[in-house]
C-alpha cells in the first residue's frame, strides 16, 4: 500500500494536469440564489446584460469573490491550496474563502442570500441543490455551463443527471463521493482471504473466514450514521427506491427495502457486530484495528492514510443484485449577487472554470473528479480508484425539496430501531414511510409541486 502522501501526490499529478486540461472551457459547478420566485429567479439569474462571451479569461477591474464552502475537515487544506493557487495566477480576482461547518452551512447561505450578505460563489451537496432552489435560494446555471461547454460527454449519466432540479441545471458537479468497503489487509492475510469479496457469498464467507481466525465481529453494523446510507446502497441493490421521482411519496417500505433491512440485522443476530454500535463507532474501530471491515465514505482515505492502518478499499459487494453504491457529490453554485455585477459574474465563471480544470488536485481530498477526461490521471494508483472504475454503478437522491429533513426524521430512525432490536424492519419502515410521505406531501404544498 502507498505511503506517499495525499498532497505529495496531488503536486505531482498538478503538473501532468496542466498539460493534459485544455483551455478553460470547462465546468461550473452548482447554484445560489436569493429571495424571490423560482420564476423570477430563473429569468434575473442569467448573465447580467453587459456580460460577453466567455473566453476563459477576466480582464477588468481588481474584484473580490465570496467564496463559501464546508470543507472543515481533512479536505480543508486542499481546497486551500487551490484558492491559493488561483488567487496567485489571478491578480484581478481576489477570492475569499469562508468555511463553515456543513450543517452550520446549510442553516446560514439561505438567511444570507435573503439577506444580500451570501457568497457570490460557494461549493454545495448534491442533496441540497433541490431544496434550495425550492427556496430560491440559488439560480440555474444553464447559460453558465453552456458558456463553458459543458456537455454529457465528459460525465457518466448519473453524474451529468445530477443537479438538475425542475429541468434546470442548478449544479454541475466537481467530484463524486461514495461508500466504498474498507477491509484490514492484515485481518485479510490471516484469515486466508485472498481477493476483497463481490457478492453476497464471498462476503459472508468472508465473515466466517475472520472470525475464524480470531476475529470474532469483524463487520460493525451501525445503528446510526451511516447506517442508512449502507440501506440505501442495499435498497438500490435490490431493485428498490427510496423515494419517487415526483417528490410526491416515500417507497423506502417495500419488500425489497425490508429484505435489505433484515439483512443488516442479521449480521448483529448472526453475531458479527455488537448490537448497540453508536454514530462512528463502526470506523473507530476499524482505524483502530478492533474490526475487519467497515462500509464508510471515501473521504475517510486521508485520515486512514494517516494512522497507518494497513487497509485497502473496493466497491460494497453486490450483495443483492447489482453492485450499487450510495453517493453524493460537491458543486459549485454562484449567487444572485454575483448575476447582478457584470465584473463579479464575469470572475466568478472563471472561478469555476479554473476550478474545474484543477479537479485532478481535488483528487488528493480523496475525492473522486467528476469530469471523464481528468478522472483517469487524476486516481491512477490512489486509494480511491477502484471506486472511480465503477461511477456508473453510484446513485443519488432524486433531486426532491426538503429530503434531507424528510431522511433525518424517518428513515434514519427506522434504520436505527431495526438495528438496535427496538423494531422489526419491516414495522420499523412502515412507520417510517408513512409519516415520510406525509412530510413529503407537505413539502409539495410548501415549496411548490
Amino acid at each position: 500500500m502507498m505511503r506517499t502522501t495525499a498532497r505529495q501526490r496531488v503536486r505531482t499529478r498538478r503538473t501532468l494536469a496542466t498539460g493534459a486540461v485544455t483551455l478553460t472551457a470547462a465546468l461550473a459547478l452548482a447554484a445560489c440564489g436569493g429571495g424571490t420566485t423560482p420564476e423570477e429567479v430563473a429569468g434575473g439569474g442569467g448573465a447580467p446584460e453587459g456580460a460577453g462571451e466567455f473566453t476563459g479569461e477576466y480582464d477588468g477591474p481588481d474584484v473580490e469573490l465570496s467564496y463559501w464552502n464546508g470543507f472543515t475537515g481533512g479536505d480543508g487544506p486542499f481546497m486551500q491550496d487551490l484558492v491559493d493557487q488561483f488567487n496567485e495566477e489571478h491578480p484581478n480576482i481576489t477570492v475569499v474563502p469562508n468555511t463553515i461547518q456543513w450543517a452550520d452551512f446549510y442553516q446560514r447561505v439561505p438567511a444570507a442570500v435573503n439577506a444580500g450578505e451570501g457568497p457570490d460563489v460557494g461549493v454545495m451537496h448534491l442533496d441540497q441543490l433541490a431544496t434550495n432552489a425550492a427556496r430560491s435560494v440559488i439560480v440555474p446555471l444553464d447559460d453558465v455551463a453552456e458558456a463553458l461547454e459543458i456537455s454529457e460527454d465528459d460525465f457518466s449519466e448519473e453524474v451529468w443527471n445530477a443537479g438538475i432540479y425542475d429541468d434546470q441545471r442548478y449544479g454541475i458537479p466537481l467530484d463524486v463521493h461514495s461508500l466504498a468497503m474498507f477491509y484490514n489487509t492484515e485481518h485479510f492475510e490471516a484469515a486466508g482471504i485472498t481477493e476483497p469479496p463481490t457478492d453476497s457469498e464471498s462476503f459472508m464467507a468472508a465473515l466466517d473466514a475472520l472470525q475464524a481466525a480470531g476475529y470474532q465481529q469483524p463487520f460493525w453494523m451501525p445503528a446510526r450514521w451511516p447506517g442508512h446510507l449502507m440501506f440505501l446502497s442495499l435498497l438500490w441493490q435490490n431493485g428498490g427506491e427510496p423515494y419517487a421521482e415526483d417528490g410526491s411519496e416515500a417507497t423506502f417500505g417495500s419488500a425489497e427495502g425490508v429484505e435489505a433491512l433484515e439483512w443488516m440485522r442479521g449480521i448483529v443476530d448472526a453475531g458479527y457486530s455488537p448490537s448497540d454500535v453508536a454514530q462512528d463507532s463502526q470506523y473507530v474501530a476499524f482505524k483502530n484495528g478492533e474490526t475487519s471491515i467497515t462500509w464508510d465514505g471515501i473521504w475517510q482515505i486521508n485520515d486512514l492514510e494517516a494512522s497507518g492502518l494497513p487497509y485497502a478499499l473496493a466497491p460494497i459487494p453486490a450483495i443483492f443484485d447489482e453492485q450499487l453504491m450510495w453517493a453524493n457529490s460537491h458543486q459549485f453554485f454562484m449567487t444572485k449577487q454575483a448575476t447582478q455585477d457584470e465584473n463579479k459574474y464575469e470572475a466568478a465563471r472563471v472561478f469555476i472554470a479554473w476550478m474545474s480544470e484543477q479537479s485532478a488536485d481535488w483528487a488528493g481530498a480523496a475525492m473522486i473528479p467528476a469530469r471523464e477526461s481528468i478522472r483517469e490521471d487524476a486516481v491512477a494508483g490512489m486509494p480511491q480508484e477502484p471506486i472511480a472504475n465503477l461511477l456508473d454503478n453510484v446513485r443519488f437522491l432524486p433531486p426532491v425539496p426538503g429530503i434531507g429533513t424528510v431522511q433525518t426524521e424517518t428513515l434514519e430512525q427506522a434504520v436505527a430501531n431495526a438495528i438496535l432490536g427496538q423494531e422489526e424492519p419491516q414495522a420499523a419502515l412502515e412507520s417510517a414511510e408513512e409519516r415520510a410521505t406525509e412530510l413529503m406531501e407537505e413539502n409539495l404544498e410548501s415549496f411548490g409541486g
